[in-house]
């Protein structure tokens, strides 16, 4: 391998990965540099795709034990947890193998270790083992993307066994009688909801009002109503102030969020779900002069390049909306830059997605957010229990919501809460790209019986002209 560059990637996940693969594309001698020892990053390893293979096996099982009967099917049903696990470790392996196929296709180099940042034209990588030597790299660009990690909580020690973040509740070798969640996020609901489907008692704890902070309160409600309904208990506007582990269990210690009496919540097991903040350490950023906020994320300008020309930046390291997908689309434009193009991201137009049952898809801005802007607007909603699809399916929870400028009828955001959400907004992330109209979406056929007939509706809602309702 050469130790010269145009390029060296720091970090081998979602942004990481892809910013590599367009760079090699685009004729920049590239290199990748991971500690992991397996490309992918948290979110292929340990995170939305492992979360994905047990809410997808989960949700079988689920069927199979409480809906089959309906359709006349009579099975008798049994947990496999360990072929489970095992099932969701071969998806991630394979994946993970996938990736380094393509680093070999585009011919971009390897480097397993710890990257260390030296100056501006300099990474170190230091190799897991203790006795190998350091290895010194020259090249013209870095792009640190380095991603996220567990944001902790103070007054609970995480220990992957009983009191677990993501990686452990991917991971427990048993079905936890009880499961408590602190943290009513994506990650937490989309976790609570594979142990609850596999037989657990699920309460989640949340600081705020509210279920799913930063999305539409609508969607949030419905969510809440839906999960609750399906089995899981919810304490919000509650604080969690300490956590105790014994061989019968972790004690949590709450209170209210306004003030009042203490309690006490017994679980077999805890999962800490607060957030991410953005992983730096050992990055040499100090050394290099790189500038970071207050918060710790790195400071990067509208072309994701630090204070320090060379040295550039993206995802979760650098703050906003911490998805694999929007990591992705900073990598490729990034690299477009670094290669004399030019890139562009809406960042209005990337979409939140929720992968529990229902699933809760949103794009653009909320309700909230445009009232407190002043934003004159329109709203346009369908439910699911009047689309045909989902009357079929037995899948009927939930709707779609529209919301389109008053005076030019442009899109402005949408919210799915209902089967196939997360594929469903893609149709409105393209309209919004492409500066559609709720009357543009209105006058597209769409096919029948389809899920997607809602989104249509929806769009006509916004005239006042909805046909099903």
């Amino acid at each position: 391998m050469s130790d010269a560059y145009d390029l060296i990637v720091i970090g081998g996940g979602p942004g990481g990965y892809v910013a590599a693969i367009r760079a090699a594309q685009l004729g920049l001698k590239t290199a990748i540099v991971e500690k992991r020892g397996a490309l992918g990053g948290t979110c292929l390893n340990v995170g939305c795709i492992p979360s994905k293979a047990l809410l997808q096996s989960s949700h079988h099982y689920e069927m199979a034990t409480t809906e089959f009967d309906h359709h006349g099917i009579k099975v008798k049903v049994s947990l496999d947890l360990k072929t489970m696990m095992g099932r969701k470790k071969k998806v991630v392996l394979d994946l993970t193998q996938g990736i380094e196929f393509l680093m070999k296709k585009n011919k971009i180099d390897y480097h397993v270790g710890e990257g260390q940042i030296t100056g501006a034209g300099g990474v170190t990588v230091k190799p897991p083992k203790k006795s190998a030597k350091k290895q010194p790299l020259k090249t013209d660009n870095i792009l640190i993307a380095t991603g996220s990690d567990v944001m902790p909580l103070p007054g609970v020690t995480i220990d992957e066994k009983q009191i677990v973040s993501s990686t452990g509740a991917l991971a427990l070798a048993n079905v936890p009688k009880t499961l408590a969640v602190v943290g009513a996020g994506v990650i937490g609901l989309e976790l609570g909801s594979v142990w609850r489907r596999l037989g657990t008692e699920v309460t989640v704890i949340e600081f705020l009002d509210h279920i799913l902070p930063g999305m539409d309160t609508e969607t949030s409600k419905q969510m809440k109503r839906t999960l609750s309904k399906q089995g899981m208990t919810f304490k919000l506007s509650t604080k969690v102030t300490g956590a105790k582990a014994s061989k019968t269990g972790v004690s949590l210690t709450m209170e209210p969020v306004s003030g009042g009496k203490k309690e006490t919540l017994k679980a077999d097991v805890v999962l800490v779900a607060i957030g991410r903040k953005p992983y730096t350490e050992g990055l040499g950023l100090e050394n290099a002069g790189v500038e970071m906020d207050e918060r710790g994320f790195i400071k990067v300008d509208e072309d994701f390049q630090t204070n320090v020309e060379g040295i550039f930046a993206i995802g979760d390291v650098i703050g906003g909306m911490m998805l694999a997908h929007k990591a992705e689309d900073e990598g490729v434009v990034c690299a477009e830059i670094m290669a004399g193009q030019s890139g562009h991201i809406d960042y209005d137009a990337i979409p939140g997605i929720v992968y529990t049952w229902p699933e809760a898809a949103s794009v653009g801005k909320t309700e909230e957010q445009l009232k407190l802007a002043g934003t004159a607007y329109t709203v346009g909603k369908f439910p699911f229990t009047a689309n045909s699809r989902a009357r079929c399916n037995a899948d009927s929870d939930g709707f779609v919501k529209i919301l389109a400028d008053a005076t030019t009828d442009a899109v402005l955001g949408c919210h799915i809460v209902g089967p196939q959400a997360g594929d469903l907004i893609q149709e409105v992330v393209v309209a919004m790209e492409l500066s559609a109209s709720a009357e543009d979406i209105a006058r597209i056929c769409h096919g029948h019986p389809g899920l997607s007939e809602a989104v249509k509706e929806a769009a006509l809602a916004v005239g006042g002209r909805a046909v099903h309702i």
